[in-house]
């Protein structure tokens, strides 16, 4: 396919032209995204610890695996990605030294 004038891409997909970092929004729905998923495999893992009740080992780590999954669900929810580090440019003037000279002492 050609390009017709969008900046090279056959299907007007965005071209990324800065280091700018994603919006909060998007930080967010892909955080909650994550959240439903996380939390969507426990009831599937306690729904298959009640299917292979039977075989007890089975089970077992099927409900082990459930239970810490809303923790870590949460802990990646409200992680945010990190700030980029960014070199502060800051004028630091050179120390004075004290005068090297004597002084003269006044006494009373």
């Amino acid at each position: 396919m050609s390009s017709s004038g969008n900046g090279g891409t056959a299907h007007g997909d965005p071209v990324l032209i800065t280091a700018a970092a994603r919006s909060y929004d998007d930080q967010h729905a892909d955080r909650k995204r994550k959240y439903m998923i996380m939390m969507g495999l426990r009831f599937p893992c306690l729904i298959l610890a009640g299917i292979f009740y039977q075989t007890w080992w089975l089970a077992l780590a099927f409900i082990v695996l459930s239970v810490p999954l809303p923790w870590i669900a949460v802990l990646i929810a409200n992680d945010r990605p990190p700030r980029k580090s960014e070199k502060v440019n800051r004028y630091e003037r050179p120390a004075r030294a004290l005068e090297a000279r004597e002084h003269r002492v006044i006494d009373g």
